[in-house]
């Protein structure tokens, strides 16, 4: 196939996906996701202060123009759009780590709640990597337990 011109395709796999909360345990997700829309996948405290962070290996070629896309909603109104190009990223076995900005979740009586959000791993062409549906909740306090 080589000699054709062909090539394999690129191949991304999501290693670990977090949350990073300064004091706090890390709130790892769970990779594959499985959605459920009747419970939250973690809770973070209003006001609090995150970063999402994320290893990923590529294999078989070069993946280009990988972007990041978070739309969070709430009571079905679109309260956020994030998009980040992360780059261009070539195969190798050690995993890529991406850590980015930190955001404050938002604070006070209405910005607590449940929230839906939809996250996305795509490239140039289009194809993605990471397409997952979850709902979280922004609560007064931080959960006693370490979720």
């Amino acid at each position: 196939m080589s000699a054709l011109g062909e090539m394999e395709a690129a191949e991304v796999k999501i290693e670990r996906l977090s949350i990073v909360c300064r004091g706090r345990p890390d709130i790892v997700l769970p990779i594959p996701f499985v959605s459920n829309p009747k419970s939250s996948l973690f809770i973070l405290k209003e006001g609090s202060r995150y970063r999402l962070k994320f290893s990923f290996t590529v294999s078989h070629n070069v993946v280009s123009g990988l972007n990041y896309t978070n739309t969070v909603w709430k009571t079905g109104v679109r309260v956020e759009k994030t998009k980040v190009m992360l780059g261009t990223f070539s195969p190798r076995k050690d995993p890529y780590t991406y850590e980015l900005e930190e955001e404050t979740t938002p604070s006070g009586l209405f910005a607590r709640g449940s929230y839906s959000a939809t996250t996305k791993l795509v490239d140039d062409d289009g194809k993605a990597y990471l397409d997952m549906n979850y709902h979280f909740e922004i609560k007064k306090n931080w959960p006693s337990n370490n979720s």
